[in-house]
């Protein structure tokens, strides 16, 4: 089986991962989180709703709990939040600020209160006090007090290390300043959540509109940026209010409890939630998460759900910790806002790799104090009512343009149509017609056949790549990289520079760019950065590629599942462009043609290479792009493989430093004397060439007993040995 792409990986079911797949989703995962993360924490503006991200962290347990040695050190199990901006002085947290545990169901708390009474080796009917409180959607901040006085304010960073925010915080009325009580600890860390009321949330929006200023998408947001300001000034201007939910550091407690503590805090002049309650099991904790979800809408502040603690500090001592979050811990999430509203129209985006994303265009409508207008509807299933796994979403309901839909914002962040209610909809409706060609240049517009799934990919796509504008760019990159043109001087940003300013739209464009600047038709030199030497350069490289092997010319057109190697495969079969562009307009013409059929014979070829291929040929803009680029540039026919060559037909494995030639001119020789070359060893491989610094692959090769040979050998094998 080939390799899973990104996409199918992240879809594939954990139980079924294998351990390199495993390595690669946990990766991705700490990759990905690591970046919402910044963006909730650092930057004050999520892209992702809740619920996905508590899913993707699920996943990452998940994987880390089937293989713990996988763990990697910037796993999200190991950190809470971001890292801090460098906007602000540092500040190390003497007690860790982690995050807690969540659940969405009552199951999920049920299992919660069993947990804690196994490991306190306690019954269901033995005493045990659970405490609940609501859970602010502020920013978390704790507030270090020495001798009673307020010294260091700083905000939860990545739990370990924060922002001093000192300053900002001594402008918010409920923080005190100084503490007298003679109970209060010579060493305190009060932690609690800074919060901006909904009313003044929307009296804050309504100026920064007036002023032309950028409007907040939600409270939490306005929260995070007026307490994150390097100006105090703008701070005190906020009406920001604070809540206690906790402590760090302390010299000492006067209470035992978390009860006690929270009625000590209410002494010592801090906010505590007058919400708060005390349980003693699970089925009082359920009901006062459905007593605050009813009571939610008539709050003045955000909360996105309720925690439950064990109110005993000596259980708590006990439980301990699990990873990033407390034993004795959980959140109770709530389901997401939702609004009615209408559906005006659905427009189709096409992303730079040639996606049709289809975008909901609704009469605006406001769900949790932000204005809804657009919605994700995410791809052609999705508007169908019914998924990539052929189960109906929505109970099988399709959208149309004109519904009455129920949006929901899922973790109050990414809006999305939770049902459509067809007893509103108008009676002229029609299913709506997903476009099969692309709305930017008209190129077809395909769903490709996973065989490995058995269906269709949930993604159309436009075929008309190197043709297409909102491909361009991108393909363009891609046209002039290392291993495909590598023009020198051409980079990403020199294409992005030339694309902006109407130089290049095709590849064709790039090798007329000196006569179109002779003719004075552009005017390159006149852009920032070009100078005529920096000119000349590029002119002489562009001109250096106007002569191009096939295989490099192959991989350069950007054919989707058509990379470096089937670009290499593709190239050795054929010979010469003429045999290729023959055997193409037959597949283009017959996906089940004498040509396409041969090629699936090829090992390392199959047909979803064969489809990705008839696709690409069959867009007639593709062959008008190609058409013109052959006006500028030769192709090189593939060089005969030596019959006699003693590695043809051998799998090599290169590793280590050569000194003769590079990695990729070692690979060059070796291809072109008729040996396949990997990058992995295994018990197909025939020789390791191994040079100095070779590591895991030549350990490999000796278990299983390969032929490991150094770089004067290999040169001798492949003739270049001139001793």
């Amino acid at each position: 089986m080939g390799v899973l792409d990104k996409d199918e990986l992240r879809r594939k079911p954990v139980e079924e991962l294998t351990r390199e797949e495993a390595a690669r989703e946990l990766a991705r995962l700490a990759k990905e989180i690591a970046e919402y993360d910044r963006h909730y924490y650092i930057e004050d503006a999520p892209i992702i709703s809740d619920a996905d991200y508590d899913a993707l962290r699920r996943r990452n347990d998940a994987i880390e709990a089937r293989f713990p040695d996988l763990i990697r050190p910037d796993s999200p199990s190991r950190r809470v939040g971001a890292e801090p901006s460098g906007k602000f002085r540092k500040v190390k947290h003497a007690v860790p600020m982690l995050s807690l545990s969540n659940t969405l169901d009552d199951g999920g708390v049920r299992d919660f209160e069993r947990r804690v009474r196994r490991f306190l080796g306690l019954s269901m009917e033995d005493g045990l006090d659970f405490t609940a409180e609501p859970k602010f959607d502020g920013l978390s901040i704790s507030l270090r007090y020495e001798a009673g006085k307020l010294v260091v304010a700083a905000t939860r960073g990545d739990g370990y290390v924060g922002e001093d925010v000192t300053a900002n915080a001594r402008t918010i009325s409920d923080i005190p300043q100084q503490v007298d009580a003679a109970d209060f600890p010579s060493i305190m860390e009060v932690r609690g959540e800074v919060y901006l009321p909904i009313s003044a949330f929307m009296k804050l929006n309504e100026e920064q509109q007036a002023h032309g200023q950028k409007v907040f998408a939600n409270p939490r947001n306005a929260a995070a940026g007026s307490l994150r300001q390097l100006d105090p000034e703008i701070t005190a201007q906020r009406p920001l209010r604070f809540y206690v939910w906790g402590w760090g550091e302390h010299s000492q407690l006067p209470e035992d409890s978390e009860w006690g503590m929270m009625a000590k805090f209410r002494e010592w002049g801090f906010p505590v939630s007058d919400h708060n309650e005390i349980h003693h099991h699970a089925d009082g904790l359920l009901d006062y998460h459905a007593r605050m979800l009813e009571l939610r809408p008539d709050l003045d502040f955000d909360i996105d759900g309720v925690v439950y603690k064990v109110n005993r500090l000596d259980y708590r001592q006990r439980l301990g910790f699990v990873a990033r979050a407390p034993r004795w811990a959980i959140a109770h999430k709530f389901p997401a806002h939702k609004g009615i509203t209408i559906l005006k129209d659905i427009q189709i985006h096409v992303g730079r790799t040639g996606a049709l994303t289809p975008v909901g265009i609704l009469e605006p409508v406001t769900i949790g104090g932000v204005v809804v207008s657009r919605v994700s509807l995410h791809n052609e299933d999705y508007i169908k009512g019914i998924g990539s796994d052929g189960q109906p979403i929505r109970d099988g309901k399709d959208i149309r343009v004109g519904d009455t839909v129920v949006v929901e914002r899922a973790g109050d962040v990414i809006p999305q149509i939770a049902d459509v209610l067809l007893d509103k909809r108008p009676k002229d409706s029609r299913p709506y017609e997903f476009p099969t060609h692309c709305p930017v240049c008209g190129s077809k517009a395909v769903r490709e056949f996973n065989p490995r799934t058995g269906k269709l990919d949930s993604v159309r796509r436009c075929t008309g790549g190197l043709y297409c504008p909102a491909q361009a760019v991108e393909r363009l990159k891609h046209f002039v990289s290392r291993h495909a043109f590598d023009i020198d001087g051409l980079g990403e940003k020199a294409i992005a520079q030339f694309f902006d300013h109407k130089f290049i739209r095709t590849p064709a464009d790039i090798f007329t760019l000196q006569e179109r600047e002779e003719k004075g038709e552009i005017c390159i030199h006149c852009l920032p950065g070009w100078g005529e030497k920096k000119i000349a350069n590029l002119f002489a490289a562009i001109d250096a590629r106007r002569s191009i092997g096939l295989e490099r010319f192959i991989h350069a057109l950007g054919i989707r599942h058509v990379g470096e190697n089937t670009a290499r495969l593709l190239a050795r079969h054929y010979g010469d462009w003429a045999h290729f562009s023959a055997a193409m307009d037959q597949i283009a013409g017959d996906e089940r043609s004498e040509a396409a059929s041969e090629l699936e014979n090829i090992d390392g070829l199959g047909p979803v290479v064969v489809e990705a291929l008839h696709d690409f040929f069959a867009e007639p803009h593709n062959l008008q792009v190609i058409g013109k680029l052959l006006e500028e540039v030769r192709i090189e026919p593939v060089e005969q493989v030596a019959a006699d060559s003693p590695v043809a037909g051998k799998t090599i494995v290169f590793t280590g430093h050569l000194e003769a030639m590079t990695r990729d001119e070692a690979k060059a020789l070796a291809e072109r004397l008729g040996a396949k070359v990997t990058n992995s060893v295994s018990r197909r491989t025939d020789i390791v060439v191994a040079g100095p610094g070779a590591g895991s692959k030549l350990n490999k090769a000796s278990e299983l007993g390969v032929r490991v040979i150094d770089e004067a050998e290999w040169l001798k094998l492949a003739g270049m040995d001139k001793g």
